[in-house]
């Protein structure tokens, strides 16, 4: 299929270069492959992105130049790998407009972020007869910490139901508010429905009650610009491998006056400020949270992701990623019997569909062989399966370096799917 570059350009004032996505796309060496003898259509963003070559050469050059431990050290090896890994907190507190480096803490990721806050600030805040609130469109990894929570504590759960396009019931949330409400805890944009929830509407109806909220921003933070402050959320969490950085490595924001108060999540080396049998006394933020050798590496990648990203713009990476949704999503439509799930307003580069009674693992074994790489199953979202009626649903998410030539060749995949199981 030819390429129609210039279509693929947009100008934007904003003070990055045009985008284009054609010359964005040969920084990505994966993107280059073949898969069984078809060229590779990377279809599957939200599970985890690929990664440019300066991301790569930064883990390479660590391990090849820098390689030493953080903080404690004194020797040269030492003090550049800890500029490197504190310099890459810093580019993180710069992306989410963070009050200070301290209320950014790396942890392994968006998973790890929010047990974190389950268990620091959940145990010493949330008792017998509380209530948390989470939504009905959260991954599991935003449902079981709660769940294992209200086991323990006796606290209670309590669900904003979404309505036939994926979409928060807002005048059900304000009802589930009230003076037994302890945290609440919902998805910044849906993994499995690409629905862009209202965060700073919720934030600003939980502290009415004075309830803190955390926001799990795992597919947010790829596709737009966050502002924790500006959100006015208490906690964000987000891993750095849908960010186009290395796996292994992820990031909680939470305000520094409520880190001040909450327990060390683990405890072990650094986060430490001196240790004798009779008593430990902790660190200084966000260092209390960071105990053990860190992912210095994965930071380091991280910084390098978020540099990546910065010179292009989040701004034009949305506004490109808009246009290419509504394109797909027309492309997806025209299919006879083809349902997509997810239709909210308010939404981002996420195509969950089914097509008739095609199961999604057929049809992404079809697709497979025609060298198109989606996702099949629940997503983690089980609930929101059950909401919709399905067992699983076919998911193609998208990120800045996917094209309409791409969608195209989806499109054409799915009709082949239909003609075999037909």
């Amino acid at each position: 299929m030819t390429a129609t570059r210039p279509a693929a350009k947009q100008e934007n004032l904003t003070g990055h270069a045009p985008f284009d996505v054609y010359e964005i796309r040969k920084d990505f060496p994966i993107l280059k492959q073949k898969v069984r003898g078809m060229p590779l259509v990377y279809l599957d963003n939200a599970a985890t992105s690929q990664k440019p070559q300066t991301v790569i050469d930064s883990l390479v050059r660590y391990y090849t130049a820098q390689n030493s431990n953080v903080h404690r050290g004194i020797h040269h090896l030492s003090e550049i790998a800890t500029h490197e890994f504190e310099g890459a907190r810093s580019k993180v507190k710069t992306l989410l407009n963070a009050a200070d480096d301290k209320e950014i803490i790396f942890v392994r990721g968006t998973t790890e972020g929010i047990n974190l806050v389950a268990n620091s600030y959940g145990r010493k805040n949330i008792g017998e007869g509380d209530e948390i609130i989470i939504s009905a469109m959260e991954h599991h990894s935003n449902i079981v910490p709660w769940q294992m929570l209200c086991q323990e504590t006796g606290a209670r759960l309590k669900i904003i139901p979404i309505n036939d396009d994926g979409e928060l019931m807002m005048e059900e949330y304000e009802r589930l508010l009230g003076p037994r409400t302890r945290l609440v805890s919902v998805v910044h944009l849906s993994n499995s429905l690409g629905t862009i929830n209202p965060i700073k509407k919720i934030v600003e109806m939980a502290h009415s009650y004075g309830v803190p909220v955390l926001v799990d921003g795992a597919q947010a933070v790829p596709h737009t610009v966050v502002d924790v402050q500006g959100l006015g959320c208490d906690f964000y969490a987000f891993s750095g491998h849908k960010l186009f950085g290395p796996t292994g490595i992820g990031v909680l924001y939470g305000r520094a006056e409520l880190l001040d108060t909450m327990a060390p999540y683990q405890s072990g080396g650094d986060m430490i400020k001196s240790v004798t049998f009779e008593k430990t006394t902790y660190n200084d933020l966000p260092y209390k949270f960071e105990a053990g050798t860190p992912d210095i590496a994965g930071a380091i990648g991280l910084g390098a992701a978020i540099d990546y990203v910065s010179r292009i713009g989040l701004d034009c990476i949305a506004a490109y990623e808009h246009k290419l949704l509504e394109y797909g999503t027309a492309q997806l439509l025209s299919i006879d019997g083809l349902r997509l799930i997810g239709t909210a307003k308010e939404k981002a580069g996420v195509l969950s569909f089914n097509v008739g009674e095609i199961h999604p693992h057929d049809l992404g074994t079809v697709l497979d062989a025609e060298g198109i790489a989606i996702r099949a199953g629940h997503h983690c979202t089980m609930p929101v399966m059950d909401r919709f009626g399905v067992p699983a649903t076919a998911r193609a998410s998208l990120a800045f370096y996917n094209t309409r030539e791409e969608i195209d060749i989806l499109v054409k995949g799915i009709h082949k799917a239909i003609e075999v199981f037909s």
